[in-house]
């Protein structure tokens, strides 16, 4: 304390002469500095910086005050917060002196009366306030204080222009339940970034999963969608050969003796799927001439002519006119109706046409003849 205070006093020298001016008539005041002159004990005037005549003998110089910001130290002192907290804190004021006649009669010693009126508005202002609220406002703080000064000092004719807190000390145990505060919000921030991380991971991992399932599926359907158009296209290819082989077939029953072709191949395949009969284990009703090939080949001619009867009838033109076809169209539609024919003969019909060749096998002996 006794070191602080001789620091004030030299301040305090430094900033005021420790000898006033002598009145040589002629004076030079200097910039930023005002001379207060009394005259007979008397306040006369205040001399403005540069060039003053004065009366000698009579005219005295009494003060010199500095126009000039200064920083004052506020030296530690004791206060307590509103939540009964015991600190010690000090600071630096700032001020300026505006009206050198009031900061010459208005107050004996103006720097400690500021020093004084600060440490007094410092410690009520805290009061007013909570620990926590006095780290989070210091600037609030700084400027109630500044204020408060002022509202006194101006009668003084100085000029509060800001205060600083500089150092604040707790107790012990006021900061040893600080740290472990601090500690504990850092284990919580901890403790949330983990969680945070961990849920990010986990939604990373579903997101990528899901991802992988909707391009599996993708994938899926458009390998579905292509088996099915490979399929679609195999049977759009397989619909236009049997057209063009029904045409074919067609082109040619129209020609001469293409009734006649077409009567061979009946009897081939006749006798070919007569020869199946045997192959699989089932009840099978034989004609009594089996052995008769030729037989055979006129109850098949005999089966083409009553399907092709048939087939005139339900269409409601007759299959051929001397060997021509009536209509194109007519004759495709009859060779494709009669083609499915011969190819579902099954044991069925060979069981139920026996009675039809049996009365019609008289007139098919001979195909050639008609």
């Amino acid at each position: 304390m006794l070191f602080q205070r001789l620091t004030q006093v030299a301040q305090q020298q430094v900033r005021h002469r420790t000898s006033l001016p002598f009145n040589t008539i002629i004076l030079f005041v200097p910039q930023q500095e005002a001379w207060v002159v009394e005259r007979f004990g008397k306040f006369q005037k205040v001399l403005s910086p540069g060039l003053n005549f004065i009366v000698p003998i009579v005219d005295t110089i009494k003060y010199v005050q500095s126009l000039k910001e200064i920083a004052i130290d506020i030296p530690l002192q004791s206060a307590i917060t509103a939540d009964n907290v015991n600190l010690t804190i000090d600071g630096v004021l700032y001020l300026r002196v505006f009206d050198p006649y009031k900061a010459s009669y208005g107050v004996e010693d103006a720097e400690y009366a500021i020093t004084q009126l600060a440490q007094t508005t410092m410690r009520s202002e805290i009061g007013k306030i909570m620990l926590d609220m006095l780290f989070r406002e210091r600037e609030q703080l700084n400027a109630a204080i500044v204020d408060a000064i002022n509202k006194s000092s101006s009668v003084w004719g100085i000029d509060c222009k800001r205060y600083e807190i500089r150092d604040m000390k707790l107790p012990s145990r006021i900061q040893e339940a600080m740290q472990m505060q601090v500690e504990a919000d850092r284990r919580k921030r901890a403790t949330i970034l983990e969680s945070e991380g961990v849920r990010e991971a986990d939604i990373n991992v579903a997101e990528g999963q899901r991802r992988a399932r909707i391009l599996a599926s993708e994938a899926y359907q458009q390998e579905k969608v292509n088996q099915a158009l490979g399929e679609a296209n195999a049977t759009l290819a397989k619909a236009e050969a049997q057209a063009k082989a029904i045409k074919m077939v067609a082109d040619a029953l129209a020609k001469k003796y293409g009734q006649n072709a077409v009567s061979i191949s009946v009897a081939e395949k006749y006798i070919a799927a007569f020869g199946n009969l045997a192959k699989e284990s089932n009840t099978i009703l034989l004609p009594s001439n089996a052995s008769d090939v030729g037989s055979m080949v006129a109850q098949a001619m005999s089966i083409y002519k009553s399907l092709g009867s048939a087939t005139s009838t339900s269409i409601g033109t007759p299959a051929f006119t001397d060997g021509k076809s009536t209509s194109f169209d007519d004759d495709k539609n009859r060779v494709n109706e009669f083609l499915d024919n011969v190819d579902n003969l099954s044991e069925r019909d060979i069981q139920m046409k026996p009675p039809t060749i049996k009365q019609t096998e008289d007139t098919t002996k001979d195909p050639g003849r008609h």
